[in-house]
């Protein structure tokens, strides 16, 4: 097919013990799907319908990436997430089905311009601008879920500089994974190769140009990320 300008490169993530990528497709993620971090961004912790947002699937960066501290914001913040790589698409997935629609997972984080978020959500308008910016998803190698089972539980921490900032347990995510996998697919058809951003546990927090920031989960391989200055 002739195109009247170069397509893009398709976007994509390694994946541990292989030299292939998993390519991606979309990323969705699912907003203050911890207790604790709902209650420090304001909100209510009851077990309301999970809500989602996405970013750009070229938003992805791989571990050891030095990001550029982003443009129009003076409050950039770390989200230290687990990432669900989907491997079988689907449409009004069951529940009792969705681990079989996992490929596999990963650590990432969900970079945010909070000062950004939170001027659209004071003003009743989309996060895109807080959210869906260059380089905002960091996202370690992908392990595949044959060889870690499906991941219900385990700590996940991040670190800045070797302080820890967040520490919590995927088993207190409000909306486990599948319950996530079932819903989001209600909405629209899930496709290989999207990727889901879990959610954030509390103790989210600012980054300075020179952090190096490390985010860790039982059994996967740690995400690491600089922040360099500003281009």
């Amino acid at each position: 097919m002739d195109y009247i300008i170069e397509p893009p490169e398709t976007p994509s993530v390694a994946i541990s013990g292989s030299n292939k990528r998993f390519p991606v497709r979309r990323i969705f993620c699912v907003g203050r799907n911890y207790e604790a971090h709902a209650r420090e961004m304001g909100s209510d912790p009851d077990r309301d319908p999970p809500f989602f947002f996405t970013k750009p699937a070229d938003a992805v960066v791989d571990s050891g990436f030095t990001i550029p501290y982003p443009p129009e914001t003076a409050n950039l913040h770390y989200e230290a997430e687990l990432v669900v790589a989907i491997g079988k698409g689907g449409f009004r997935i069951d529940e009792a089905d969705a681990a079989s629609h996992i490929f596999g997972y990963a650590v990432g984080n969900d970079l945010t311009r909070r000062d950004l978020q939170f001027v659209a959500r004071e003003a009743g308008r989309p996060w895109d601008w807080g959210k869906a910016f260059d380089r905002s998803a960091p996202c370690a190698p992908v392990h595949s879920i044959s060889d870690t089972g499906e991941i219900t539980a385990g700590e996940i921490k991040l670190s800045v500089n070797g302080e820890i900032k967040q520490r919590s347990d995927l088993s207190l995510l409000i909306w486990n994974v599948r319950e996530i996998i079932s819903i989001l697919s209600r909405s629209m058809e899930l496709k290989q190769g999207d990727l889901i951003y879990t959610g954030t546990p509390e103790g989210v927090g600012p980054l300075e140009v020179g952090d190096r920031v490390v985010v860790s989960i039982a059994g996967l391989t740690d995400l690491v990320t600089h922040i360099g200055p500003p281009v």
